[in-house]
């Protein structure tokens, strides 16, 4: 409580520091002493006064903290210096002005704080030409790797960022999809052997253009120009490099210019996760090493591809990690800092089931970029492997704060999520994943498995013809739609796991869907002959639970090194 020395009006709001009625300064009501002795506040200029400001200071942190304190010295050092030369109402007007010059300050670039987030969009090809589109994708893909290694907390990944391509999208638009403060966009031209590069900053908040800036260089020069480019956007982003960051952006990994390119291209086919394009993406890795023998980045792409291969071979995991490890060691030989290279040996050790050695590559790639999604991918999944389900979900939903709009990383989400047996959440993940892509097979292949765990059977059959479908296989979708018709979910699994259609099956199917129908040898049988395509599933999957106690099982289990 306050008082006016002058009028004796008491005033409860403790936020005044001047009476309403004659303007003196309010002092303070001791309300705990017995006679209601008054604390007078000190003078504006005065020892005290400055100390209390300063304790102010030191109270209040973060940006509110300081907007507030520089509306106290503003009430204080006008009030105080003018109140008894003018009325109230000039008083006021000083005050209103005061406050709009904040708001000026606050609006305008000196009271920003450095950008903490960005997205780099898609580089614009500008001639048009497929045939360069590699170089635009990759100049992109290169500048975000670059950058997510430096103090930038939060940029982001390659899959959320190429959902762009081609669009003309306001930066306030990515903004708000991404929560980002700042957009990167880029244009790209090939005249013979120049080419140009034009880049724009904006302020994702307001759309204002923070910087641009144009870059024509021979193609013999790409190498110098990734790091170039990075230094020019950390300056406007206010960021400073310590020494070992400083380094390390201007690490050149090759200086042949042909190698350079020719990993632009395999990294460009790797992206595009299809077997033919795998297969085509190792070939130039590997003319790339051809070139320069020691071409980290290139050893690290041939780890990478090799590494995921089997998955679109559809054949045994475990077989084909010799090849990926071998590349990764060659990579770390040449630089042990490299973080792709550490997060392919983790998946190379996880699958080999030694899961304390993928942990701790996991670890230290996520040390060397902590922006680097696919290594919280992988160390999620290993962690859904050991039955770690709460570190494993933090993982993803740290992986996902870099790259949310990635398809890849959305469904393994949902994978967590059923592995810790929380089948609704599983399903409501995937209803979510599917808005970024509805004609992504494997989805449904997925909505069969957590539907089937979730016991919803008329969905999960519905998923699976829609997943056969969808690969091409209208009649077997057409067969699953009839025989639910006619004899319900059981009658489905008998028509899958027929005789004539279970060659039609993948391997894991065949497993689940023989298990489901009550067919305990045969499911064995099968899981005998090809275990190898679960790999560490088959400690956790939900599905194989009735075979669990069977002896035969445990035995499948000591032989994959998972007992």
């Amino acid at each position: 409580m306050k008082s006016c020395p002058q009028c004796d009006h008491v005033e409860t709001d403790d936020a005044l520091a001047f009476c309403r009625i004659d303007g003196a300064r309010l002092v303070v009501v001791d309300e705990s002493a017995s006679d209601m002795r008054t604390a007078v506040l000190p003078r504006p200029g005065s020892t005290a006064s400055t100390t209390v400001l300063e304790n102010s200071e030191r109270a209040q942190t973060g940006r509110w903290g300081r907007i507030q304190l520089f509306k106290a010295r503003i009430l204080t050092f006008v009030a105080g210096r003018l109140r008894q030369r003018i009325g109230k109402a000039v008083l006021a007007a000083i005050v209103a002005l005061a406050l709009t010059g904040l708001a000026h300050y606050l609006l305008s670039g000196k009271g920003r704080a450095g950008i903490s987030s960005l997205a780099v969009l898609p580089f614009l090809n500008v001639n048009a030409d497929q045939q360069l589109d590699y170089l635009s994708d990759g100049m992109t893909e290169m500048l975000i790797s670059n950058l997510s290694q430096l103090p930038i907390p939060n940029v982001k990944a390659r899959s959320s960022v190429f959902r762009y391509k081609g669009q003309d999208v306001a930066p306030g638009t990515v903004g708000r999809d991404l929560n980002v403060q700042a957009v990167l966009n880029g244009r790209i031209a090939v005249r013979g052997d120049l080419l140009t590069l034009s880049l724009e900053l904006a302020d994702a908040r307001t759309e204002n253009v923070i910087w641009s800036e144009q870059y024509t260089r021979k193609q013999s020069d790409l190498v110098a120009l990734q790091s170039e480019i990075a230094h020019d956007v950390l300056t406007k982003l206010r960021m400073k490099l310590v020494g070992g960051e400083e380094q390390k952006l201007s690490k050149k990994y090759t200086t042949d210019p042909e190698a350079y390119q020719l990993y632009l291209k395999g990294r460009f086919y790797w992206n595009k996760r299809t077997l033919k394009d795998l297969e085509k993406a190792l070939e130039y890795f590997n003319r790339a090493i051809e070139l320069d023998p020691s071409y980290a980045l290139a050893y690290a792409g041939r780890a990478d591809t090799y590494a995921v291969l089997p998955f679109y071979r559809n054949g045994p995991v475990r077989e084909a990690m010799p090849a990926a490890r071998e590349a990764a060691m060659k990579a770390l030989s040449l630089d042990p800092d490299l973080a792709e290279a550490h997060a392919t040996l983790g998946h190379v050790f996880s699958h080999e089931c030694d899961f304390a050695e993928a942990e701790r590559e996991y670890k230290r790639a996520i040390e060397l970029n902590p922006n680097y999604a696919t290594a919280h991918q992988w160390y999620g999944i290993l962690l859904f492997y050991l039955g770690r389900n709460e570190e494993s979900l933090a993982e993803f939903q740290q992986a996902l704060e870099i790259d949310p709009l990635s398809l890849v990383i959305n469904l393994d989400y949902a994978e967590s999520l059923f592995y810790a047996r929380r089948y609704g959440d599983a399903i409501a993940q995937l209803k979510k994943t599917l808005e970024l892509n509805t004609e992504y097979a494997g989805t449904y292949q997925r909505f069969t498995k957590y539907y089937q765990a979730n016991q919803n059977y008329v969905d999960a059959a519905h998923s699976y013809a829609t997943y056969r479908e969808l690969m091409g296989d209208r009649s077997g979708a057409a067969l699953i739609r009839d025989s639910l018709a006619k004899d319900g979910w059981p009658g489905c699994l008998r028509a899958m796991t027929a005789k004539d259609q279970l060659g039609n099956l993948s391997r894991y199917d065949a497993v689940v869907f023989l298990t489901a129908l009550g067919e305990k040898e045969k499911a064995l049988a099968e899981l005998d002959k090809s275990y190898g395509v679960f790999g560490p599933l088959l400690r956790i999957e939900p599905l194989l639970d009735p075979l669990r106690d069977d002896p035969r099982f445990q035995e499948i289990l000591r032989r994959a090194g998972l007992s």
